[in-house]
C-alpha cells in the first residue's frame, strides 16, 4: 500500500511540472506571440495617453490644494490637454488603419499625405465593396416594443423577442 501512495506522489509531482514548464518548452518551439510594429506603437500611444490622463488628475488635485500657482496652472493644463489631444489623434489614426485599409487610405487624405498608392481601380472598387458588405447589417432602427436597437438582419428583437418592422412587410 504505501509503494502505491509513493508511485501516486511521484505521478502528481510530474504532471506538475510538466505542467509549470509547458509555457517555457512553447517558447522555445516558436508557439510564442510575436508584437509586430504596429502592436508595439499602439501600446505606447496607449501608455502616454494614461501617463497624460493621470498628469491632469494630478495636476488639477495640486490646483485643488494650492500647491500650484493660478498663474501657472492653465499654461501647465493646456500644454498637457494639447499633448493629449495629439496622442489621441495618433491612436485614432492607427486603430482606423488597423482595421479597415480604405479609412487608413483616406485617413492618408485627410492628414495631406497625398493619394495613397493602388494598384487599380478594381482594388478600389473591392474595397468599397467589401465596406459596404460590412456595412449591410448595421441598425435599421429599434424595436417599437422596448426601443433596444435592431438590426437589419434581426427578424425578432433579440432584448424582447417582438418581432421587428422588417417581420411583417416579409
Amino acid at each position: 500500500m504505501e509503494i502505491g501512495a509513493v508511485f501516486l506522489l511521484f505521478a502528481v509531482i510530474l504532471l506538475v511540472g510538466l505542467f509549470l514548464a509547458q509555457p517555457y518548452v512553447e517558447n522555445k518551439r516558436g508557439l510564442s506571440h510575436s508584437i509586430t510594429a504596429a502592436e508595439r506603437e499602439r501600446s505606447a500611444l496607449l501608455a502616454e495617453r494614461d501617463r497624460i490622463v493621470n498628469a491632469l488628475e494630478e495636476l488639477d488635485f495640486d490646483h485643488a490644494l494650492g500647491k500650484i500657482p493660478e498663474e501657472e496652472y492653465p499654461v501647465q493644463r493646456k500644454d498637457l490637454l494639447n499633448r493629449g489631444a495629439s496622442v489621441l489623434s495618433q491612436l485614432n489614426t492607427t486603430e482606423r488603419a488597423a482595421k479597415d485599409p480604405l479609412e487608413a487610405a483616406a485617413a492618408s487624405l485627410r492628414d495631406g499625405k497625398g493619394i495613397p498608392a493602388l494598384d487599380s481601380e478594381d482594388e478600389l472598387e473591392s474595397m468599397i465593396a467589401a465596406r459596404r458588405a460590412k456595412r449591410k447589417d448595421k441598425s435599421a432602427g429599434f424595436c417599437p416594443k422596448c426601443g433596444k436597437p435592431v438590426l437589419r438582419s434581426d427578424r425578432f428583437c433579440p432584448s424582447c423577442g417582438k418581432p421587428t418592422h422588417q417581420e411583417g412587410n416579409s
